[in-house]
């Protein structure tokens, strides 16, 4: 057996070996929405109806795009109600991953070293924590990832078909169209996935900036379009006939008959919001536990009149723990006086320091540990497994973004290196701004394109103008 193979065999067996350890170690089944999309797959299922219980008669909603769902049903299919199939059947997919995080690193190496650079893509996918953890809980991350990476792939080549059209012009320009397809796949997991198709339409708007070459742009966009509908098109006819409404992806908000979003609080938030910490003292309390003025960070507050406010509106609604509309209305106030007062905390400052919550937390949230790294020395004496394991994982997340950082500055003059960068940036950017909450999974779809440019920091000191031969 080659070393290149055998290489190949081993980095499958330790992503494998590493996710089933999560898996059997630290299985999260019921954590966030995980139980909400166990039970629209099982009566989707066992019902035939994609929906909820609601005052005793299963309904019919689109609160969530049918994607995940689907998969759930069909290992439910062949396992019963099973979310340990379902993580076993994730640790494929992600391992799958792995091999397409390979295939785009080496895309992006020259000829060269293109192996060698696929070897390492291999390895930082299946030895990549983050990723790998996310296959032990029953969510959209393991699938979307996959699909985020298939799409990469194919839409890498409309990049580096521009230097090949003289040979294969039909690939260069059906490449648009297929990866639009994949997109729509991966939009009825996420919805947020067309963010990687505005990434590559963006390059192209970019390389064919003349007028004379407007055509090309506008040809590619509506191809990846059109390609982007064909998935979507039976969800949107199905909520056309069963709900009366046109919906291609799901509504903002998850609202049962009756609810209303609480903009207001929300736009409070946005504020001031962004340690991952401060979600769970507020953001997801609400509607399930009382809040306190004095678990919020004194950014929260601009003067002790406001604080004051704030406490107000939060007493009313711990005596009933329901958020009224009222309450909404008067955060929402307190929302616009802030941001009139500061825009640039609430525009530039928030949404900065929540990309680095994103990417810098330790990413414990599946995990039986607090996270905590500060002070050192308490934490050392009084809990040293929990502090190593936080340290441990910070070094990785560390190591992998340096990682990426080199293969950024090894792979500059490369075609398809702009696209990547492009989505993680467009990515980041849209959740920094547009989530109710910084939570580090919200960038785990970039990792395979951080990954396959941080292969790129192993692939020798040639460096090319092109990412093929």
């Amino acid at each position: 057996m080659s070393k290149m193979r055998l290489g190949t065999v081993l980095a499958a067996l330790a992503g494998c070996a590493l996710r089933l350890f999560f898996v059997l170690k630290f299985p999260v089944a019921n954590s966030g929405d995980a139980p909400f999309y166990l039970e629209l797959a099982w009566n989707w299922l066992k019902n035939g109806v994609y929906g909820f219980p609601v005052n005793g008669h299963l309904i019919p909603v689109d609160m969530r795009v049918p994607g995940y769902p689907a998969f759930l049903a069909g290992v439910f299919l062949f396992a019963g109600m099973s979310s340990r199939a379902a993580m076993l059947a994730q640790i494929l997919i992600d391992v799958g991953t792995c091999f397409l995080i390979a295939l785009i690193a080496a895309k992006l190496a020259p000829a060269a070293s293109r192996a060698r650079v696929a070897l390492a893509g291999l390895w930082l996918g299946a030895l990549c924590p983050f990723t790998a953890n996310y296959t032990a809980v029953p969510l959209t991350e393991t699938l979307v990832t996959f699909l985020t990476a298939l799409a990469i792939l194919v839409l890498l080549d409309t990049e580096l078909g521009e230097t090949k059209a003289h040979r294969r012009p039909t690939l260069f320009f059906s490449a648009w169209f297929l990866g639009g397809i994949v997109v729509g796949f991966g939009t009825l997991v996420r919805p947020e996935t067309p963010l990687l198709m505005i990434a590559a339409g963006l390059i192209a708007i970019a390389r064919w900036w003349r007028p004379a070459d407007w055509k090309k742009p506008a040809r590619a966009c509506a191809l990846m379009g059109a390609g982007l509908l064909l998935p979507l098109a039976p969800w949107a006819a199905r909520n056309f006939r069963t709900l009366h409404e046109m919906q291609f992806l799901a509504p903002r908000y998850s609202l049962l008959p009756g609810e209303f979003a609480p903009l207001g609080f929300n736009a409070w938030a946005d504020t001031w919001l962004w340690r991952f910490r401060d979600v769970y003292l507020v953001t997801w309390k609400l509607e399930v536990e009382q809040m306190s003025v004095n678990d919020m960070p004194a950014s929260a507050f601009d003067s002790s009149q406001e604080r004051d406010r704030v406490e107000a509106v939060f007493q009313e609604y711990n005596d009933t723990l329901t958020w009224s509309r009222g309450e909404d209305a008067a955060l929402g106030r307190i929302a616009r006086e802030r941001t009139a007062r500061d825009p640039l905390r609430t525009y530039a400052e928030i949404p900065f320091l929540r990309s680095l919550t994103m990417w810098f937390t330790p990413r414990v949230e599946l995990l039986p540990y607090a996270g905590h790294l500060w002070p050192v020395r308490e934490l050392w004496e009084d809990d040293r497994k929990d502090f190593e394991v936080t340290m441990s994982l910070v070094l990785a997340n560390c190591v992998f973004l340096a990682l990426a950082v080199a293969g950024t500055w090894k792979a500059r003059k490369r075609p398809g290196l702009a696209f990547l960068i492009v989505f993680i940036l467009l990515r980041t950017a849209f959740f920094t701004t547009f989530g109710e909450a910084p939570e580090p999974r919200y960038v785990l779809e970039c990792f395979p394109a951080v990954l396959a440019i941080a292969a790129q920091a192993f692939g020798g000191r040639q460096l090319s103008s092109t990412g093929s031969g």
